[in-house]
């Protein structure tokens, strides 16, 4: 957020002095950003520096007033008018945390996101309660239009940020549940397959096993019919005859 340009913005309506402008920018922001008077006079300073505000004497009770140069007005129309530069985005804390948590040691990242959606969802019921508040107060036109204007624009951007960051973690944590279901699917399907290489590797062992053993019950010695094995050493007993052999062999056949 730029205190500098909100400061200037303040300034174009008129001078003013440090604990003023704070209390005006709390006042138009809803002390949403709070200001403490040291951060605002350090910018006053940096501002006169820059020659963008001047000293402009001091008001009844003393206090030393400052005043928009025509060079601050260039740059506060400057800043109306050029789009805020989201190609550089500023540090979110959450989404640091949430990256950091990702394989952290004895961290459950999503309760990690749990905790952080009821946050986030009780945050904006709170901006939605102010909301109305304000929408009742201009209604009633017991409010100072301008600042309560402004207000309300800058509840409704705190509502519509978090309804996003709420979004956000629901995303986060049903990535993170699919993510976790496909790996564990890969590695059952792995362990699967291990498991059939394995039961295809002990049955080809099996196999070659049991053609040992054929080999060896035909070896000499092993009890095995010596016509059963086809590989026995002892002698091969002569054919039997067949019918017509013993009928030729009768006498006077």
């Amino acid at each position: 957020m730029s205190i500098r340009h909100g400061l200037l913005a303040l300034l174009e309506r008129g001078p003013r002095y440090g604990s003023q402008l704070r209390t005006e920018f709390e006042s138009r922001t809803g002390a949403t950003w709070p200001l403490n008077v040291g951060q605002v006079y350090t910018t006053l300073s940096r501002l006169e520096r820059d020659g963008l505000v001047a000293q402009d004497g001091e008001d009844e009770a003393g206090h030393a007033l400052y005043a928009i140069t025509d060079a601050g007005r260039r740059e506060l129309r400057d800043w109306y008018e050029k789009p805020v530069d989201r190609t550089s985005p500023a540090r979110d804390e959450l989404a640091i945390k949430l990256a950091m948590a990702v394989g952290a040691p004895g961290v459950d990242i999503r309760e990690v996101i749990q905790s952080q959606r009821r946050h986030t969802v009780k945050a904006m019921q709170d901006y939605t309660r102010l909301k109305a508040q304000a929408i009742t107060a201009l209604e009633s036109g017991a409010a100072r239009e301008r600042d309560d204007v402004a207000w309300l624009l800058v509840l409704e951007q705190l509502i519509f940020q978090t309804e996003a960051e709420a979004r956000w973690l629901d995303h986060c944590e049903a990535r993170l549940i699919r993510l976790s279901t496909e790996a564990a699917t890969a590695e059952g399907v792995g362990g699967r397959d291990a498991g059939a290489g394995s039961a295809a590797g002990t049955g080809s062992g099996a196999g070659a096993a049991s053609g040992s053993g054929a080999g060896a019950g035909a070896a000499p010695g092993s009890g095995a019919s010596p016509g059963s094995g086809g590989g026995g050493d002892g002698p091969v007993p002569p054919p039997r005859p067949t019918a017509r052999r013993r009928a030729a062999s009768r006498p006077g056949a």
